[in-house]
């Protein structure tokens, strides 16, 4: 399994010059490429590399930081022609759809430059690495880490570095290959509901509310909005800063949930049931107040972590149908419309069961995801002789 780990250069005033210098460097060349791949449509990497090698050779680029910048153009609009048959910018003729295609792709001067181990190497027991600059290669150079991150470096990093730029600050995003854990045989399943005002609910009592979030986002986008009709460079700049500093609150506030499931389960030697909410922005339909909230909330990337560190401790996990989970009884199965009292409240309109209608509904995905898992698992009878 690939998870990348995030390191802090601390370069002195020459080695931070010599890093921004490259990143500029190879990014004006990258935009270089992107032109001459737009213009002449080149549709693969070797092609464009005929194209371009040679002159980008010639600027003073080695043949590492070459063939990183070819392929990382080639990558950037492989990602564009998926998007563009995937439908994720618009239909034919959108404004948004034309404005992609109709222009070659840019790179930023600061954005990220992939090394790999013949141009970066890593010094672990003294915290620094070796690195190309177009001023040459620079040697002890600190890194700052936590002492988690710096083990899983030593034992699982494989593949390439990302050399990234923030605000005057440099990091190195490495890639590793962690193995997963062998995955046990669960006793139950716990089902995970995930919502908007509750943002996780599971079957065993922990319930994350959402309260604290949405103060937070509400806040943020009342300033937001402010900053956006002052429509100056400091008010755009702080409008950048505002963004980065939500999107890591956000993140944070997932992986102590995601972590705080996954737990559990482990703890008590049960799976997980979740809800398989691909498509939901798509699918529901909202008054335009919600949409904000909907819209904004991390849908996929909860998801994704709670996958991810789930596959990390071996805890099974399963991807439910959520379709009626909010009106269907945990008890009898009763499916009405009128069971859903309120957002917090749950009455069975046949049995007569009160609830949390979170708490409900977990139930219902906890049964779920026991069912799909006993209906996907290899079978146990023994073969006949």
């Amino acid at each position: 399994m690939k998870i990348v780990t995030q390191v802090k250069l601390i370069p002195d005033a020459a080695q931070a010059s010599a890093l921004s210098a490259t990143l500029r460097t190879v990014n004006d060349a990258a935009n270089w490429v992107s032109e001459v791949a737009f213009v002449n449509d080149v549709p693969r990497e070797y092609e464009l590399r005929k194209h371009t090698y040679a002159q980008l050779k010639e600027q003073g680029l080695g043949a590492q930081a070459a063939q990183h910048v070819i392929k990382k153009v080639r990558d950037a609009y492989t990602t564009l022609h998926a998007n563009l048959r995937a439908g994720n910018l618009g239909r034919k003729g959108s404004k948004r759809r034309v404005k992609a295609e109709s222009k070659p792709i840019t790179f930023r001067p600061e954005a990220a430059q992939p090394y790999d181990d013949r141009c970066l190497s890593w010094q672990y027991d003294t915290q620094t690495v070796s690195i190309w600059t177009t001023a040459g290669r620079i040697k002890d150079l600190s890194f700052a880490c936590a002492a988690d991150a710096l083990k899983v470096l030593q034992l699982h990093r494989k593949g390439e570095s990302d050399l990234i730029e923030r605000n005057g600050v440099f990091y190195l995003i490495a890639t590793c290959e962690v193995p997963e854990a062998e995955q046990y045989e669960p006793g139950g399943f716990i089902g995970v509901d995930l919502g908007i005002v509750n943002i996780a609910t599971t079957s065993t009592g922990y319930q994350a509310a959402g309260r604290r979030l949405n103060r937070y986002r509400k806040r943020q986008l009342a300033l937001r909005t402010k900053l956006q009709k002052r429509r100056t460079k400091s008010a755009k700049r702080r409008l950048k800063e505002r963004s980065r500093r939500e999107r890591r609150h956000v993140k944070n506030s997932n992986h102590i949930i995601a972590k705080t499931i996954v737990t559990e389960a482990e703890r008590t030697g049960g799976g997980l049931s979740l809800e398989e909410l691909k498509g939901i922005r798509t699918r529901v339909r909202l008054r335009k107040p919600q949409r904000v909230a909907l819209h904004s909330w991390a849908f996929a990337q909860l998801a994704d972590f709670i996958v991810y560190k789930a596959r990390r401790a071996g805890v099974p996990l399963v991807f439910v149908d959520p379709a009626y989970s909010s009106k269907e009884c945990a008890e009898c199965g009763h499916v009405d419309r009128l069971n859903r009292i309120s957002q917090a409240r749950f009455a069975c309109r046949s049995c007569g069961v009160v609830a949390h209608a979170d708490r409900n509904a977990s139930h219902v995905l906890a049964r779920r995801g026991a069912t799909a898992w006993a209906a996907g698992r290899e079978s146990r009878v023994p073969s006949i002789p």
